[in-house]
């Protein structure tokens, strides 16, 4: 027999598979990490993004300090690590994308579309906030970093520099400066000086260097005007660079996280070392551990900490579940996830001292309290820091190795999310050819995304950055999570799950993980969705409300992901033969005759090939594993592998739940709680 793609067949589970090169893959045709670091670098990278730095230092200390850590943790316990390792496990047992999993229950795949939904969201928006940090990178390569003064071209005559004489605040002779700034996007910062001196609201430069030189800022979403063009050059850096790194898909991003997911560490530990020698940074750490014990009973500080420890690690945007579907079958998952979830939360509160530090430091100069000068989000990463760097000797330095980091924490992220896409469609087509192309799928997918990324660099990007991230994965990602926990634990059962878990691990998850998945998690879920609905406030800008029509759309963007879950389920039943409802409702929750370990040596247990008939189980055509046309032996291999998989079809069936009974069986009933989760 001739040879697709080498002249040396190998074995795999014991079968010769022709038309295959020799490959230490366990998984020759879909591909594994090439070691388990590789596996553990990335998720990392993945879960340990912009919002640990820019979102929970402020979170923190805004929540109490120090007393915040104890919901933080307890939350990160019962709902981060048990969905973390349900999403892990799930990816890794079948070995397929987002969208391929849900063969375990057909009716549930639009929960793989609105992660497609999600991930296509946050993957735009991403990498713009990606070229901002090259803007800003490139712009520090200077001997004087260009917010420090004002006097430049952009400057109105309200910016005020923290080295401009001014009268000092109640009197004090000191050297400290305290200049009315107003630093944004959303936050003023040192309002309560700038009320003290001459009673005129000033800007720094560094807000006015972000406003009217980096966005040159229009007055509301709709009015876009021109398109930045070094925002638009950034962002195509920012694409070609994903690309690049993912041209190999995971064994050239593989790689590369060895630099991207460990450097963002030396550049923390640097710039802790420099900000804790500072005047000040005691202040700052100070503010933002000094527990205040009495928060504790408000329930915004758990809803916080629920709503951090779900968005940091990245559950329900398909990304965990893809990574994991490339991990070899017998890896240990449940270790990976309490290391990548532990230094996930050690590396949010460790970025806290990192900031806090250097905060302190700009409080201290300023002769104001820190609270003044603490924010989050964009005004954070490109105003109040860039700001305080500029206070540092050879600010230059310390502004290049900021922003760069925030470079490759971003990186890290966004090679997850678009390797979910990416994958998601390979897995689907499923073909050898579109294996083949994977690099074409990849560099497809990256043109839209700069393509759709264009607005987002024009004057109301801005605008449109904040609209996606507040809208597009905010409740919705607690939704797909609901759906998640039901259609593993409650509809495919969480007997069975936790099964197939045993056979990747070799023994059952603990009980609390049992526990955790049909109860505790989805109760936690739904307080964060609660939790978001009660305490939503309309978007806002420099103080101004976004327009309607604008919050409507955000709206829109946020149920856009979630109606999939619906709409598919509709369009499945809708494509099956005729039957009843009932019946087509049993056989759409009945997991696919393909369903279980992609390769014939792991299909073991129940999904053993009755009668030791290989192929038994196996989609037309072989296992996901296999080469191409799949089945040996001519039509009457192909007939063998029907029969057997309708027995084993047959055989399980009167083993599943009342939903899952044969079709010409008694009327169904609710499904079992008893079987599905206790």
């Amino acid at each position: 027999m001739g040879s697709k793609e080498g002249s040396s067949p190998v074995q795999n589970g014991g079968v010769a598979l022709e038309g295959r090169v020799a490959s230490q893959d366990e998984n020759a045709k879909r591909g594994n990490w090439s070691n388990q670091i590789e596996f553990i670098l990335t998720s990392i990278g993945y879960a340990v993004g912009l919002g640990n730095v820019w979102r929970f230092p402020y979170l923190c200390y805004r929540n109490g300090g120090g007393a915040f850590m104890f919901p933080y943790f307890i939350m990160l316990v019962f709902c981060g690590i048990p969905l973390f390792f349900l999403e892990l496990s799930f990816g890794q047992f079948a070995s397929l994308g987002c969208l391929g999993v849900w063969k375990v229950n057909p009716l549930f795949k639009g929960v793989g579309y609105g992660m497609m939904v999600v991930s296509s969201y946050i993957g735009i928006y991403y990498n713009v906030v990606i070229c901002i940090s090259f803007y800003y990178f490139f712009a520090s390569l200077t001997q004087s970093l260009p917010w420090t003064f004002c006097g430049n071209p952009w400057n109105t005559e309200k910016c005020t520099s923290v080295y401009d004489p001014v009268a000092p605040l109640n009197g004090t002779a000191n050297t400290s400066r305290v200049p009315e700034v107003e630093v944004g996007p959303a936050t003023a910062i040192l309002a309560n000086a700038s009320e003290l001196v001459h009673g005129a609201v000033r800007a720094s430069p560094s807000s006015e260097f972000w406003k009217y030189y980096v966005l040159r800022l229009s007055d509301s979403i709709g009015e876009f005007g021109e398109v930045r063009l070094p925002l638009l050059g950034c962002l195509a850096l920012s694409w070609v660079v994903v690309f690049l790194c993912l041209i190999k898909g995971i064994k050239s991003s593989g790689k590369v996280v060895y630099f991207t997911a460990t450097f963002p560490y030396v550049v923390l530990f640097i710039l802790f070392i420099r900000g804790v020698t500072l005047d000040g940074a005691i202040q700052g750490i100070s503010y933002y551990l000094t527990p205040q014990w009495d928060k504790i009973l408000q329930a915004k500080v758990w809803g916080d900490a629920a709503s951090q420890i779900f968005f940091s690690l990245g559950c329900a945007w398909g990304g965990l579940i893809t990574m994991a579907s490339y991990n070899k079958f017998h890896n240990n998952c449940y270790k990976d996830t309490v290391i990548i979830t532990l230094a996930n939360c050690g590396t949010s509160v460790y970025a806290g001292f990192v900031i806090f530090s250097i905060l302190g430091f700009m409080a201290h100069h300023l002769g104001v309290e820190v609270s003044q000068v603490a924010d989050q989000g964009p005004g954070l990463a490109f105003v109040a820091y860039p700001e305080a760097l500029t206070l540092l000797p050879i600010s230059p330095l310390w502004s290049v190795l900021f922003f760069f980091m925030l470079i490759l924490l971003g990186l890290g992220t966004q090679f997850c999310l678009l390797e979910t896409l990416v994958t998601a469609i390979v897995d689907e087509i499923g073909s050898d050819t579109i294996r083949r192309r994977k690099t074409f799928v990849t560099l497809g997918v990256a043109v839209v995304g700069f393509l759709l990324g264009i607005p987002l660099t024009t004057q109301a990007g801005i605008y449109w950055i904040l609209l996606l991230d507040n809208y597009a994965a905010s409740f919705s990602l607690v939704i797909i999570s609901c759906f998640l926990c039901i259609g593993i634990n409650w509809i495919y059962g969480f007997r069975k799950y936790f099964k197939d878990v045993a056979m990747m691990l070799g023994r059952e998850p603990p009980v609390f993980f049992k526990v955790c998945w049909c109860f505790v998690s989805p109760a936690i879920i739904f307080f964060i969705l609660i939790f978001s609905m009660v305490q939503y406030e309309p978007l806002r800008y420099e103080g101004k409300l976004f327009p309607r029509w604008a919050e409507a759309l955000g709206i829109l963007m946020a149920t856009s992901s979630v109606i999939c879950i619906p709409g598919y389920a509709i369009y499945h039943l809708w494509r099956l033969p005729d039957g009843t409802f009932l019946e087509r409702l049993k056989q759409s929750v009945t997991p696919d005759v393909s369903w279980g370990p992609a390769l014939r040596e792991h299909r073991t247990g129940r999904y053993a090939e009755p009668g030791g008939v290989p192929g038994a189980g196996a989609e037309a055509g072989g296992f996901p594993g296999d080469v191409e046309g799949g089945t040996e032996g001519g039509p009457t291999g192909a007939l063998i592998v029907v029969a057997a998989a309708e027995a084993k079809e047959a055989k399980e069936s009167k083993e599943s739940s009342a939903f899952q009974q044969p079709l010409n069986g008694p009327k169904p009933t609710a499904p079992d709680l008893h079987e599905s989760c206790l």
